[in-house]
């Protein structure tokens, strides 16, 4: 199971901590937006997915980048309707087959996955450490 522990100390600013790291998040520009983390997290999982798939494949790939830009709505609910990603392979000589299989494969990672199937969320408060 995967946990991630959100404290906040009175003010925009939030320290997400798992495992053993931790980061900030803050909506005053002292760290990422929870909007930035949630497409630094499909991002950083596609890059994920597509070096399994390079090495799995014996494609030489030592470097690449990805992006992931959305934009939230103006009307409620408030959310990304289109989340767009690029990928710039950084010169790989890849051809159409070998790109389309590559993208069927980082489709799978778990945070497309997620989006994609619209999870189902609960949310509720808890005393003193009790639900």
């Amino acid at each position: 199971m995967y946990r991630v522990e959100i404290i906040n100390h009175g003010s925009s600013k939030f320290t997400a901590k798992t495992k053993d790291y931790e980061f900030t998040i803050d909506t005053k520009g002292e760290g990422c937006t929870p909007p930035d983390t949630l497409l630094a997290s499909l991002g950083s999982c596609i890059g994920v997915y597509l070096r399994k798939y390079a090495e799995g494949s014996r494609i030489s790939l030592p470097e690449f980048t990805v992006t992931a830009e959305g934009e939230l709505s103006k009307e409620s609910p408030v959310s990304f309707r289109l989340i767009n990603v690029s990928i710039d392979l950084k010169g790989a000589d890849l051809d159409d087959r070998r790109k389309q299989a590559l993208l069927s494969f980082i489709k799978n990672c778990p945070i497309h996955n997620t989006l994609e199937h619209s999870p189902e969320i609960n949310i509720q408060f808890r005393e003193g450490g009790k639900v």
